[in-house]
């Protein structure tokens, strides 16, 4: 075997070697409880919360989690997907400020949602859905603390709010709320959807004013054809 194939195949086995180790470091950084999608708008109504809670653990499934709510800022009408192999509790706490809505004032809120009887074993996730009815309006963001329970009794506890640039060793799922139309959708989604908006009427306006510049055009070579004509029958009547 010549010298630049042993070195080729060298160099492709740490190239090899390089990408795997990148992909577990991703894997491990990202393999914490995430809260989807990043953000909604303050004050959204009628939207859905995922929470993706993977399995860290080779030789446990986890058995249990505990999604904890913030009640400073409660998030109001919580309903709870029902979940294959999963039984959902919700604890719900009392206010110590009640929220004005246009249905009433509210007094109680959910504190807790707690999933247990399921299983998550090595290598997999799960995504639990939780139903709201309105998000709050006063603060920028949501900070949904988690414990994650395992089958050999190991509690991670997911409570660490970010703080700087650096992202924590446990962090807490958090949800961006954003100024932007609170009627449900995502603010990405409304993002995308005003982009496409703005486009569509740029479209609209261009298709117009080159309709317009068209029909501009038509009359004005019209119009030099019969004034063209008229100079003729003028210039043939002078001669005659």
């Amino acid at each position: 075997m010549s010298a630049s194939r042993i070195t080729l195949r060298r160099a492709g086995t740490v190239t090899a070697l390089t990408a795997a180790t990148v992909l577990l470091a991703a894997g491990a950084a990202s393999a914490h409880v995430t809260v989807h999608p990043e953000s909604y708008a303050k004050g959204a109504t009628d939207g859905v919360l995922t929470f993706r809670v993977p399995n860290e653990e080779d030789s446990a499934s986890t058995t249990k989690v505990q999604v904890f709510l913030p009640t400073d800022h409660p998030v109001l009408g919580v309903l709870v997907h029902p979940q294959d192999g999963w039984t959902a509790k919700v604890t719900t706490t009392k206010l110590k400020t009640p929220v004005k809505t246009d249905d009433g004032t509210i007094t109680e809120a959910a504190s807790v949602i707690t999933f247990s009887g399921g299983k998550i074993g090595a290598g997999q996730y799960e995504d639990f859905n939780v139903a709201f009815g309105q998000l709050p309006d006063d603060t920028g963001q949501l900070v949904f603390k988690t414990l994650q329970t395992y089958s050999d009794g190991k509690v991670v506890r997911w409570i660490e709010e970010p703080a700087g640039g650096d992202e924590p060793e446990n962090p807490a799922p958090v949800l961006k709320l954003t100024a932007g139309d609170a009627s449900g959708a995502p603010a990405s989604a409304k993002t995308a959807t005003a982009t496409a908006t703005t486009g569509a009427k740029a479209t609209d306006a261009s298709d117009s004013t080159a309709r317009g510049l068209g029909i501009a055009g038509l009359v004005a070579g019209v119009l030099g054809l019969a004034a063209a004509a008229f100079a003729v029958v003028r210039s043939r009547g002078a001669r005659s």
